[in-house]
């Protein structure tokens, strides 16, 4: 190819000004088709089946909440209490002996659901929860358990779900990503459980730090201290047009297209992100509702998001300091107490101020952990049962769900009578993400991306939508 001349380069350029706004009112309009790369939510969903829900946000309690302390009542743990677990659990080593909870539970709503003191704002919402009670993961392990299930797979490098559903979905808000992760601390494993691995990178969910309040630090380099908004459309959109040119020789460059569309969306959310991610423009009865934790300003801007069209957001209950919170290897009691109180709170209020603004009906809330935690104690060496823990727990643990055309009211599946294993309408990690999938409307078995010589899919080679949960 030879060389461009720098009239032959003028011209070109500017005939090219105006295409960028030409291609947005043509993907508006459906008149321009996505490329594979793009993905089929480029120009908006393509939907397997009606969907239920238009929205999700996966409020993750990092470290992994115990079961048995929270929604799954098991009264048989005092009767064998002290009694040592049997020789095939993992991790006996470490173990104590059966532990029962110190909380008292209690039957909620119209529907009866039992949940632990530790949720009082949640009681009221008892009848909009789906518990699924009959959880079940592969690993004990904080690492391959956060992967499995934040992307479907124990190994890095996989998409994850809200990465899934951007390219399936797309957003509905061109001014905002279609993926948020609320993040006010780096997670263990870290950005891998957003990451967009090798679906295309626009559907990286984007990175928020909560710890802060003021626009600037939420999101860096919001405002331009140098251009006001036409300087900077004229510099884009001639930036745009070369990136054009240089694309033309370079067909399907992920990272070229990667780096085009951000710099637009990062434009185009200087107009709209001041005013999204601002909390301080709500009432204050609605801050005060959530409360003034880090978790609770997560929950405010997320519902603040998910009516502003972003698809995805991810709330991962994590601090500044504290990786996995939920964590609780020792004092468990004492340390759920204080955690319940704080996610309880932020999770009603987000329920309430979803179902006021007519947005609950269609949009999935989910809740939980990478894991459950063990229904027998974990001590130390000084064997004080005052400051006792509980160890990692997979093979039987408590999610709930509500809203986005899930069945509320209901209790799902069950425990044997110590909390042990699931032993009743088992749900694997699997089969939440195929239901998941489904409620958005998609089939998880169609939802795919060749890469490196196969399709690849969120649930992998696995998982069944749970049909008994769905309204």
């Amino acid at each position: 190819m030879q060389p461009l001349s720098r009239r032959r380069w003028l011209c070109r350029s500017g005939a090219g000004f105006g295409t960028i706004g030409m291609l947005g009112a043509l993907q508006s309009t459906g008149q321009l088709h996505a490329s594979e790369q793009d993905g089929p939510g480029a120009i908006g969903p393509i939907l397997h089946h009606p969907a239920r829900a238009k929205r999700v946000i996966f409020l993750f309690m990092n470290g992994a909440p115990s079961h048995v302390d929270t929604f799954d009542p098991k009264p048989a743990l005092a009767k064998h209490e002290g009694e040592a677990p049997p020789d095939d659990v993992s991790g006996r080593n470490r173990a104590g002996g059966f532990m029962p909870s110190p909380f008292k539970f209690a039957k909620h709503g119209q529907s009866g659901v039992e949940m632990s003191e530790l949720f009082p704002h949640l009681a009221k919402h008892a009848d909009d929860l789906c518990v699924i009670r009959s959880m079940h993961t592969d690993v004990p392990n904080h690492e391959p358990g956060l992967l499995l299930m934040q992307s479907g797979h124990q190994q890095p490098t996989r998409p994850s779900m809200g990465s899934w559903l951007s390219y399936g979905l797309g957003t509905e808000n061109q001014n905002l990503p279609s993926f948020v992760a609320i993040s006010p601390g780096l997670p263990v494993v870290g950005p891998q459980l957003w990451s967009s691995a090798f679906l295309p990178g626009r559907h990286q969910g984007m990175e928020v730090d909560t710890n802060h309040t003021e626009i600037e630090k939420l999101i860096a380099n919001i405002h331009n201290p140098m251009f006001d908004r036409p300087t900077q459309r004229r510099g884009l959109d001639l930036l745009s047009r070369i990136n054009e040119m240089h694309r033309e020789t370079r067909a399907d460059d992920a990272a070229l297209e990667t780096s085009i569309r951000s710099m637009e969306l990062a434009f185009q959310m200087q107009s709209v992100a001041s005013e999204a991610f601002d909390i301080g423009r709500e009432t204050q009865s609605t801050r005060e509702a959530y409360g003034d934790s880090v978790f609770g300003r997560s929950c405010l801007l997320g519902r603040r998001l998910l009516e502003r069209g972003v698809r995805v957001v991810q709330v991962f209950y994590v601090t500044k300091s504290g990786k996995q919170p939920w964590d609780t290897h020792s004092n468990n009691n004492k340390s759920h107490q204080s955690l319940c109180a704080d996610s309880d709170r932020a999770s009603a209020a987000l329920l309430s101020d979803l179902k006021q603004r007519g947005l609950l009906e269609d949009t999935l809330v989910i809740w939980g952990g990478e894991f459950g935690r063990t229904p027998y104690s974990q001590v130390d060496k000084s064997k004080d049962m005052s400051k006792a823990g509980r160890d990692h727990h997979n093979t039987g643990f408590s999610m709930w769900m509500a809203g986005g055309g899930i069945q509320g009211g209901m209790m799902y599946g069950k425990t044997d009578e110590l909390g042990m294993h699931a032993i009743e309408n088992r749900v694997h990690v699997h089969d939440l993400h195929a239901t998941v999938l489904h409620q958005m409307g998609i089939d998880h078995r169609k939802l795919t991306y060749r890469y490196s010589g196969r399709d690849y899919r969120l649930t992998d080679v696995h998982g069944k939508v749970v049909h008994d949960i769905l309204a």
